[in-house]
């Protein structure tokens, strides 16, 4: 009954106003990526969840984000992008692989149960960082640490469009260096992404209606990605990176709030 009425009053709203609220969301994930390097596709689907169906909302962070990955990930040129895809071609292929057989199975998870799938592991995600903990995977089996990471993030990859604390994880535990990681984060990505929208290009999601709001947030996104860039060394990043940990956090315990209800 509650869910009834909540799509009933999203479908009731004005179509402006939801395409404000989520180009109001997407500039503020663009600006966070811009200056941490991170966290767009949580704040995507945790704020667009909240104002929309999930899967409305899985599609519509695919554009946004697969071209300000494409931006990150060529930021030190081609070369360098592609020496990434080599040196991590494990964690990419199993990526997505299991990007592409996790999609197939959105049409028939139920919404309660997609919403908590998606709440879950940000909420775990942004409380740990909170914390003062770190994800780390025992990276002295370099080789099984990758497929692993792959695995993880493919799984929640093709459910959400989140792949990023395996990744950083596994980078964390290499000790990659900053101007690698955040390369390798680009690459694995733009990647992720590209398989995203073919895998639910093939499971039904994705419709042109769903993929047109996507082509319109990809405005604010690159704006608020260059935003994000130009603020970077005027902030104070760690402050700024807790801020937008505590909103993580509170829009996932939302996403939770709504499956449970």
């Amino acid at each position: 009954m509650y869910r009834s009425r909540e799509r009933t009053l999203y479908m009731a709203a004005p179509e402006f106003t939801i395409l404000l609220l989520a180009a109001g969301i997407t500039l503020f994930a663009g600006v966070v990526k811009g200056a941490v390097g991170f966290a767009m596709p949580m704040i995507l689907i945790s704020g667009l969840a909240s104002i929309m169906p999930a899967q409305e909302a899985l599609v519509a962070l695919i554009l946004p984000t697969l071209l300000t990955n494409v931006v990150q990930a060529l930021r030190q040129g081609a070369r360098a992008a592609c020496v990434s895809v080599r040196d991590y071609w494990r964690m990419i292929a199993t990526l997505v692989v299991f990007v592409l057989l996790t999609a197939q199975a959105v049409p028939m998870i139920p919404q309660a149960l997609l919403l908590g799938a998606l709440g879950l592991p940000i909420v775990a995600f942004a409380l740990s960082q909170l914390l003062g903990h770190q994800f780390r995977f025992h990276a002295a089996r370099r080789g099984l640490a990758e497929v692993l990471t792959g695995m993880v993030g493919g799984i929640y990859g093709g459910l959400s469009g989140v792949w990023g604390p395996p990744t950083i994880a596994l980078l964390v535990s290499l000790r990659a260096e900053k101007r690698e990681s955040v390369r390798v984060q680009g690459v694995v990505y733009t990647i992720g992404s590209v398989a995203l929208l073919v895998g639910h290009a093939s499971s039904g999601v994705i419709t042109s209606g769903r993929l047109s709001l996507s082509g319109l947030l990809v405005a604010p996104a690159l704006a608020g990605l260059w935003l994000g860039f130009a603020i970077q060394d005027r902030l104070d990043a760690q402050r700024f990176r807790r801020w937008t940990l505590v909103v993580l956090a509170i829009t996932g315990l939302n996403l939770i709030r709504r499956a449970l209800t």
